[in-house]
Formats: structure tokens, sequence, C-alpha cells
């Protein structure tokens, strides 16, 4: 098969608590085939949102959430997806629910990679066994990529856990996504194997003022090479 390209972004999009409209039109504007979502509605008419959200962003849901810990992944049209499930992390109570979901999907050449949307808790010491368990349930999974807020930058055992160049390096991107209005903290990561090709960042145009008004974090994304 030939070479091909692709976009992977991650998102948390707070709950849909901003303007979640506004949120699908930077999704729009950033244009991933594969989206990695944290904090999505839960509960309430979840599913429902859920849908509406994807539609409105161009993009297709699985239709299943159910113990995500408030992830999921959405594709672009183009992109079959083959496999898909959710996955719960235990936290203490009454901390919020935290979880991790998995998509494989096929592009449109052919080649079959493996998503993964990730949310870590507040907690360190929680951070460190959330990674240890997922990266225990992708063992020999490949080509890879892990999107998500780590709630930590990479000083935190945590990210130094996930990004082991043998097995999956830090991608992208390399500014500061939280919080949205004024950037200082680099919490929402990409994550590559080895098998991935990490291609130049590109920006995408949106006013400064768009981006704290569509939620707390800034989505972050990178382009990839596969084949």
């Amino acid at each position: 098969m030939p070479v091909e390209r692709f976009r992977v972004a991650t998102y948390n999009t707070r709950d849909f608590l901003d303007d979640h409209r506004l949120a699908a039109r930077l999704v729009r504007a950033v244009d991933p085939d594969v989206l990695c979502l944290q904090e999505v509605p839960r509960r309430l008419l979840a599913p429902w949102r859920l849908r509406r959200f994807a539609d409105a962003c161009g993009m297709r849901w699985s239709g299943r959430q159910r113990g995500s810990g408030g992830t999921t992944v959405l594709t672009a049209p183009h992109v079959e997806l083959l496999d898909a499930s959710h996955h719960r992390l235990p936290v203490r109570w009454p901390d919020r629910t935290r979880g991790w979901a998995r998509a494989t999907v096929r592009l449109p050449g052919g080649h079959e990679v493996t998503a993964v949307s990730l949310h870590l808790s507040l907690r360190a010491a929680e951070r460190v066994r959330h990674v240890e368990a997922v990266l225990a349930a992708l063992d020999g999974v490949e080509p890879l990529v892990v999107a998500g807020d780590l709630n930590e930058g990479e000083d935190g055992e945590a990210f130094r856990r996930v990004a082991q160049p043998d097995r999956l390096g830090v991608a992208g991107p390399h500014v500061p996504t939280f919080p949205a209005r004024s950037p200082r903290s680099r919490l929402d990561v990409l994550f590559a194997s080895p098998g991935l090709r990490v291609l130049p960042f590109r920006e995408v145009a949106v006013p400064e003022a768009v981006w704290a008004r569509a939620s707390d974090h800034r989505p972050a994304w990178v382009d990839l090479e596969v084949g």
C-alpha cells in the first residue's frame, strides 16, 4: 500500500458547558480524520448530545460510550470504523469519573490505525496507575496513536511512562493548550508509535478570541504518515 497521510486531533470539550456549536466549528477548521474527545456528556441525553455534536463536526460517532469516563472517538466520513470500545479507570469517590476510548480505523488508502482517547486523574498516583493499565491493554498494538488530557506536563511521572521512544513518542503539540484564553500548560498531548512518521505542524487560522468561547482547553492535532 502507498504511504498515507492523516490527521489526529484531541479536544477536551468541558461537557459542552461552553459554546458547543463554536467547538464544532473549530473541529471543522482543524479537519481531523480521527478526533479523540475528553469531557463529553456522560449522563442526561448524552447519546443524543454526542450524535448532534458529531453531526455538527461533520464526523461520525460509534454510538458507544458506556463506561467511557467522558471519553470517545469520532471519525471522518471517509474513515472506516472497524472497532470501538470504552473503558473506565478507577478513581477515588467522589472524584470525576475517568476513562479511555479505543477505536481501530481503516484509512482510505487501506492502512489500519488504532487511536486512543485518554483522560487521566487529577491525582498524580492515580495517573500513573491509569497509564500503566492502559499501556498494558495496548501491548502489541501497532500502529498506535494515544491522545488526550493528561492533567500533567512532561515533567510528570505518568507523562514519562507514556513517552517511551521505543513505544510511543511525543508527536505534538509543542505549545501549551490550557487554559484556552491564555494557554500556559501543555496538558493535551498526542503520542505516536514508531511506525508512524510525524509531519511538520500546520497551523489553523482561528481568531485568538474564539478559542476560549468553545471550551477551557484548546484542541491539539498532529499530521502523521503511515506506510
